[in-house]
């Protein structure tokens, strides 16, 4: 199973969620690829907000070696399951893809996960517990 994740600039919610799942899938034997983008270039080649590394490394999440990336259409064939981290990061995707392969494009978690980039405190925290439980509910879906 290829999955990706996606949000804006990929330095905050999808590369998290790359780690967070990349380490759960490793831990429990789960054979799975994962990758992050972003719908925007904004950030391409850049590593991962600093926040978002701290509070993933206070996890035991490793982003070190992800970097920042926009997605492509090559995307939409290669991977079986790519995941947006908000509504209009799935509508986005949803213009870029060819009809016929639009189902695979999904909503993360039930909810949109909060962009922490501009805002202060404990966001970062927040939005990593939020991942965490939608990577590990994406998990079982995925192993069943």
């Amino acid at each position: 199973m290829k999955i990706l994740f996606v949000c804006t600039g990929n330095i905050c919610r999808s590369p998290t969620a790359h780690a967070v799942l990349r380490h759960l899938a490793a831990e429990s034997g789960a054979d799975v690829y994962v990758e992050s983008a972003g719908t925007h270039a904004y950030h391409v080649g850049h590593g991962s907000d600093p926040r978002s590394v701290a509070a993933a490394r206070l996890r035991g999440y490793d982003m070190s070696d992800i970097r920042a990336r926009q997605v492509t259409f090559g995307d939409f064939e290669d991977f079986d399951l790519i995941l947006a981290m908000d509504a209009g990061h799935k509508q986005i995707l949803e213009k870029a893809a060819p009809k016929a392969l639009h189902h695979k494009i999904k909503m993360f978690d039930d909810i949109d996960v909060g962009d922490p980039y501009y805002g202060s405190g404990d966001g970062f925290e927040r939005v990593l517990d939020q991942i965490e439980v939608a990577c590990r509910r994406w998990l079982t879906n995925i192993r069943i």
